[in-house]
């Protein structure tokens, strides 16, 4: 309906005889003309002022005096003036070199250049020639442009996602480490009000309850909320999603909690999916109950993968991607694939990659790089780097390579995770596609799958590399997928540990502020350091810059003299020159 009424508004807009061409901005007027030739020509006019009323006032501010006195000053200087100076400077320039370094790894960008757009950009008036008018072409280049940033950092629910109380609370416990960043419990908090709540939670007195402790952010206070809604209604369902989502400690603890929601939202359901007619409301409401029930089976499912019943959760997962095919966008077919590879069922691992790794929808680092897994597994426990190099690849290491190539160009930081070059923290509860985060949550539950295949890391190992010979520098354009986006490094940083170094890709260069302060600091350090052990050969250096020529018409001859009797006694010459 959207796209419809757009078209309309569009239609009705070209049919209008007033309405402007499509592109095109109205004629500025004389005004807007004059204002804009005015901003043109104030740096030129202030600048012409400027030199004609220093011209001016040369005579009565004694400028020719004044240079003189400064010419005499910095020839009276010794060398240990020189030393201070330079060492000074190269401590100060170290230090803004140190800050510099520690600003880019921590925040990715330079701190001299974002200060410079910040702030000194508005004041020198750079902000005012970027204006364009609603209609122009340069505004709907920009409009596509935030469109096309905003899709690329799309934030995903991870399907692998862990539990807060059995597993994230545990690592706390442990090690004192928060595992989930505050940006990525909000991002929970608001999915639990889409998915758990809707318009008609007033005539419930739990809902209404529940309502509010989703939106609670201390854990004590949600939990404490989840029991008040179960002592008005002991089949609120919700509210045991809550308690084995947070209170629980153990996984055996949450599936017992899941258990008892499911029986509570099977009840619900089946009232919904009788009033579901009546009004919209009632709609809503079998939509709000639909998505518990299926959260709550999927939960069910992956309890029992992680006590070691495979096979229930295989059968649990097939049978709700039957019984509710719409809801693909909580990609439970990568939940499937993971536990059909701890089956080793590889061949109903080809079958669902041949339909969710299709190209009109969406990838994933699970699709791509199982389909890698399974063929690199063909190949991997007889391929080697020296017999490959002497006869060639054959067919089927060609598509095993081909596919790792694939994989690599879609998220290129899974490899070192797989290969143990980086360490694996826990998962966060949400990633985004292609970045850091969605490469930790694939090699935290895959690593092993890839362990257990022989061969297939060392194929890894030995041919990631070369995809980045494929793919464009810079990258305008992808290989096989479109352009790796340039915003992951930023959301990855949202997303995941402060105590976690995130990954880069592709690795940005230094900012030329790091490398003009580390070459001012190195330069000014090594004239100090000549200064301090030389200074009579620096201190003649330094007055041969600051001193007029020698065939200048101010020095005469007398002062030509005493100059080269002064280089004399300084190289240790005794001989009179002939022109004395």
């Amino acid at each position: 309906m959207a796209d419809g009424d757009g078209l309309g508004e569009a239609a009705a807009a070209a049919a209008s005889p007033l309405a402007p061409a499509p592109g095109l901005s109205p004629p500025p007027g004389w005004r807007e003309r004059l204002r804009a030739g005015l901003a043109g020509t104030g740096a030129s006019l202030w600048f012409v002022a400027g030199l004609g009323l220093l011209y001016a006032l040369r005579v009565p501010l004694r400028l020719c005096e004044n240079l003189a006195a400064v010419t005499v000053f910095l020839n009276s200087l010794t060398p240990k003036f020189y030393v201070a100076l330079t060492g000074t400077s190269s401590l100060i320039s170290g230090l803004i070199f140190i800050f510099e370094w520690w600003y880019f790894h921590k925040h990715g960008t330079s701190f001299i250049e974002q200060v410079s757009i910040s702030h000194l950009r508005p004041l020198m008036g750079g902000t005012e020639t970027s204006i364009s008018e609603p209609g122009s072409p340069s505004s709907n280049r920009e409009s596509e442009t935030s469109r096309h940033n905003l899709s690329e950092c799309k934030v995903w629910r991870n399907p692998l996602n862990l539990f807060r109380g059995a597993e994230y609370r545990r690592y706390t416990w442990v090690t004192g480490k928060e595992p989930l960043t505050y940006y990525d419990m909000n991002l929970s908090a608001q999915d639990h009000q889409t998915f758990f709540t809707c318009d008609t939670d007033f005539l419930r007195p739990s809902d209404t309850v529940m309502q509010k402790a989703w939106r609670e952010r201390n854990p004590p206070a949600r939990i404490k909320a989840a029991y008040q809604a179960l002592e008005l209604n002991n089949d609120c369902a919700t509210a045991y999603v809550l308690l084995a989502e947070e209170e629980a400690t153990t996984i055996v603890d949450a599936e017992r909690l899941f258990k008892q929601a499911l029986k509570a939202g099977e009840t619900i359901y089946r009232r919904s999916q009788q009033c579901q007619h009546q009004s919209p409301q009632h709609e809503a409401q079998l939509r709000r109950d639909t998505n518990v029930l299926v959260y709550i089976k999927r939960r069910l499912a992956m309890c029992a993968r992680k006590l070691g019943r495979i096979r229930e959760a295989v059968k649990i997962m097939r049978d709700l991607m039957k019984e509710f095919p719409p809801l693909t966008m909580l990609n439970i077919h990568e939940n499937l694939l993971e536990s059909l590879l701890e089956l080793q069922a590889y061949a109903d691992v080809q079958a669902v990659l041949a339909k969710y790794d299709d190209i009109s929808l969406p990838k994933s680092a699970a699709i791509c790089y199982t389909a890698a897994l399974l063929k690199t597994r063909t190949v991997s426990d007889k391929f080697s780097p020296e017999t490959a190099s002497r006869r060639g690849l054959s067919t089927a290491e060609i598509n095993a390579v081909e596919a790792i190539h694939r994989a690599v160009e879609f998220n290129p930081h899974v490899p070192k995770y797989l290969l143990e070059m980086k360490s694996l923290i826990l998962p966060p509860e949400h990633i985004l596609k292609r970045g850091d985060s969605e490469a930790i949550a694939y090699a935290f539950f895959h690593l092993q799958h890839w362990k257990r295949i022989e061969g297939a890391l060392n194929l890894l190992q030995c041919t990631w590399e070369g995809t980045f010979r494929m793919i464009p520098y810079p990258l305008e354009k992808g290989h096989l997928f479109y352009p790796y986006p340039s915003c992951t490094e930023t959301a990855d940083r949202e997303l995941l540990p402060t105590f976690h170094h995130v990954s880069v890709y592709p690795k940005k260069e230094l900012p030329f502020f790091i490398h003009f302060t580390a070459g001012l600091c190195s330069s000014t350090a090594m004239i100090a350091l000549l200064t301090h052990q030389f200074p009579e050969i620096m201190g003649v250096f330094a007055k041969a810059f600051c001193s007029e020529p020698p065939d200048s018409p101010g020095m005469t001859v007398m002062d030509e003299n005493k100059q080269y009797r002064r280089q004399l006694r300084f190289f240790g010459s005794t001989s009179p020159s002939p022109d004395c």
